[in-house]
């Protein structure tokens, strides 16, 4: 399915010396963004794609379908534009997946992605065989459902054909690139989620490929999330109707992106990303691992590092009650009810874990849970209940960071979910600090056009880029009386999941 900006008539009039394409590669759509040289988003496209689930708690979905959107969507973008203008493309994508190639660079099995629940066995042997000390001594993480070594190790013990056929073990934006350029390739951001890498040094760990039954031959090369991996093939210009001489960057994961697309760069930068996952985002100019690995310690798109603590559903669980449950797409509407005499006054709790949950409790095994109800419960008491749960869930890690000795006075705030002011109005108060939402609105698109300005020269780094076009358009700020509210509701929000982890997993 197709959504479709409006923008002006007179910007197809305008014609800009230079455009960059940012791409975000979503677990549900794929957004194509055109960005001239002065950071103006010009035009945008969108297309759609199914996601697979084959069975409960298994999340996948075919890599040419990406390709496909790709291919179909940027002629729809440069329509009214010069094709010839464009310089660079750089891509930001959902993290994690496993896309694994034959030598004829084949699509293998459909990608298992960021989001897939059925790793838990191959997650108890790294943490408890292998070891998280000595994980996160090779790769300054621990393992994850979500991650793509447990996924290699699925597929090596449930799929011992298909594994043996792997030529080259892929990411999902990292796909979109071959399929771009004709080159294997991996930036460092994105490589930090697969627990292959050793991030501190930046190069894959070797102790871990064995471990994973795998070589360095069959991974991609690496670079900087800016840096400039090759030029268009000739198939894949003619195909979306660009010159050969476009730059395609390494472009980053979505949250990397998003990151730069938001000014999270630098020294003691946060974001907050409500999507279909939701994140908090901590920048850094060195290297930093939290000891207990609640958080991840991954590699920047900047050339830094970063911690980011990430929940499997957040913008989803709103999603999948509106949708789902209540059988409507009018999200504000549903939200309509929710004034603010209501907030901080809910008894009705929601545990956020319908796909299982990664950052901070690792459990594969836990549910979304509704507790509190009675027989005056309403329906905008479930919507507000899975509002305030998804934002209590992301202060977990927010302690996490706090426990860490890491200041947080404010963040900036993205991501469909975002877009509520109600919703932002309830982060703020449960996080007690100020909320900024940037005038792109565009995370991970917008970032991924950003490397590519820097890959392409326009700018000498990825901070100068963030500080001159990154604007904030709006402050949501907490309010005391507020806050206290939620602060009280946080500390019998963090007793449910403790008293019903062995329920969980008595029952899964």
């Amino acid at each position: 399915m197709l959504r479709r900006s409006l923008r002006p008539a007179a910007a197809a009039e305008k014609e800009a010396a230079m455009y960059f394409i940012g791409i975000d590669l979503g677990t549900s759509a794929c957004k194509l963004l055109l960005v001239d040289e002065v950071g103006a988003i010009v035009n945008e496209v969108t297309h759609e794609y199914p996601l697979i689930f084959p069975h409960p708690g298994w999340s996948e979905q075919k890599p040419e379908d990406w390709w496909d959107a790709v291919v179909t969507g940027v002629p729809e973008l440069l329509q009214g534009f010069d094709a010839n203008a464009v310089a660079g493309i750089g891509s930001g994508g959902q993290m994690h997946g496993l896309v694994a190639l034959d030598a004829a660079d084949h699509v293998i099995r459909p990608a298992i992605l960021w989001n897939d629940g059925r790793t838990f066995k191959e997650v108890d042997y790294l943490n408890n065989t292998i070891g998280k000390d000595k994980l996160s001594a090779l790769t300054a993480n621990i393992a994850f459902a979500g991650f793509t070594a447990p996924k290699l190790l699925w597929m090596r013990e449930n799929e011992p054909e298909n594994f043996g056929r792997i030529a080259k073990i892929m990411l999902p934006k990292d796909y979109l690139t071959y399929k771009l350029t004709g080159i294997h390739a991996c930036d460092y951001s994105d490589a930090s989620g697969m627990l292959l890498l050793d991030v501190q040094h930046k190069c894959w760990s070797k102790e871990m490929l064995e471990i994973c039954g795998v070589s360095e031959s069959q991974m991609p090369k690496l670079f900087e999330s800016f840096e400039v991996v090759g030029a268009l093939t000739k198939e894949a210009a003619q195909a979306l109707g660009l010159p050969e001489s476009v730059k395609v960057v390494a472009g980053a994961g979505d949250n990397a992106a998003a990151a730069v697309g938001t000014d999270t760069v630098g020294a003691g930068g946060c974001n907050i990303s409500l999507g279909t996952s939701g994140t908090i985002f901590i920048s850094s100019d060195k290297f930093g691992v939290d000891p207990n690995n609640a958080l991840h310690a991954f590699a920047h798109a900047d050339g830094g590092y970063h911690l980011m603590g990430c929940m499997l559903s957040a913008a989803s669980c709103n999603k999948w009650l509106c949708e789902e449950i209540l059988k409507t797409s009018d999200f504000a509407g549903e939200q309509a009810d929710i004034t603010d005499e209501k907030l901080g006054e809910n008894h009705v709790y929601f545990l956020p874990y319908l796909m299982g949950e990664r950052s901070p409790i690792n459990d594969t095994n836990a549910r979304g849970t509704f507790t509190g109800m009675t027989m005056d419960t309403s329906r905008a008491d479930l919507v507000q209940a899975v509002l305030e749960g998804v934002a209590f869930a992301i202060r977990d890690s927010f302690e996490v960071a706090k426990s860490l000795g890491i200041e947080i006075p404010r963040s900036n705030i993205c991501g469909g979910g975002a877009k509520s002011s109600l919703w932002r109005k309830i982060f703020a108060n449960v996080l007690g600090i100020p909320l900024d939402m940037v005038k792109t609105e565009q995370g991970p698109g917008y970032g991924a056009a950003m490397l590519a300005m820097v890959g392409c020269g326009k700018f000498a780094s990825v901070q100068e880029a963030a500080d001159k076009l990154v604007e904030v358009a709006s402050t949501t700020e907490p309010d005391a009386a507020l806050t206290a509210k939620y602060e009280a509701r946080y500390q019998n929000f963090k007793k449910l999941y403790p008293a019903l982890k062995d329920f969980f997993a008595a029952t899964v």
